[in-house]
């Protein structure tokens, strides 16, 4: 060991020039020290989170509309004009967060009095709401729905299921949430999620010229 090593951990107070050589040395460490936390972080190419998983719950449908496009709030040649317009679009990567091009993305919901396309729901549907809607995600990874926020019913908050497959593989069922909406904090499902699992599901619905818009970016385990 050098005479400096030795000394740079003592403490008793040392002769003018010496001590001042001693803290100039011990100076010209310190950017070397500083510099090493940067090995700590997460390293280049780490697994992206997946995006939490929900129940499926009792309303997918059993069988499809006559329309099964992106746009929600048009079946065939009816409009559907209840509840507030708004386009939900995101992205769709593997935990490699490359894009999934090709990957299916279904949506489903109730319509805006509550009612899901479903005979466990008594078919009280309005059947110009679509209720049910599924894209292709394109070479980027990117998807789009039209529909409406969603609404609240007996003992949940809005909500909007999602599945995403590929293939004949289902990659994720979840659910996606409205951000500030004040039925969250006292709905079952969403209580039962940590504080990153509800950051990951509850996305802002914000306005645009036209009608609201959320983005909801998915990652899956590919």
């Amino acid at each position: 060991m050098t005479t400096t090593d030795r000394s740079l951990p003592a403490t008793p107070a040392l002769p003018g020039r010496r001590r001042s050589h001693r803290l100039m040395l011990a100076a010209a460490l310190l950017p070397v020290v500083a510099w090493r936390p940067a090995r700590a972080q997460a390293p280049a190419g780490q697994p992206l989170r997946p995006t939490p998983a929900q129940t499926e719950g009792p309303f997918y449908p059993v069988s499809l509309p006559a329309d099964t496009d992106f746009d929600l709030l048009r079946q065939g040649g009816a409009a559907y004009a209840k509840g507030q317009p708004c386009w939900l679009d995101g992205l769709v990567r593997g935990t490699d967060g490359q894009p999934l091009a090709g990957a299916v993305v279904e949506i489903w919901q109730c319509d805006a009095e509550g009612h899901y396309r479903h005979p466990g729901d008594g078919d009280r549907a309005d059947p110009a709401f679509q209720a049910f809607g599924r894209v292709v995600a394109d070479a980027q990874g990117r998807y789009r729905f039209r529909t409406m926020r969603p609404v609240a019913y007996s003992g949940r908050t809005p909500h909007i299921h999602l599945k995403v497959k590929q293939g004949r593989r289902t990659l994720l069922t979840t659910q996606l949430y409205v951000a500030g909406d004040p039925g969250n904090a006292a709905d079952f499902l969403w209580r039962r999620l940590s504080e990153a699992d509800r950051a990951a599901l509850t996305v802002p619905f914000t306005p645009g010229a036209d009608g609201l818009r959320a983005s909801f970016d998915i990652v899956v385990a590919a």
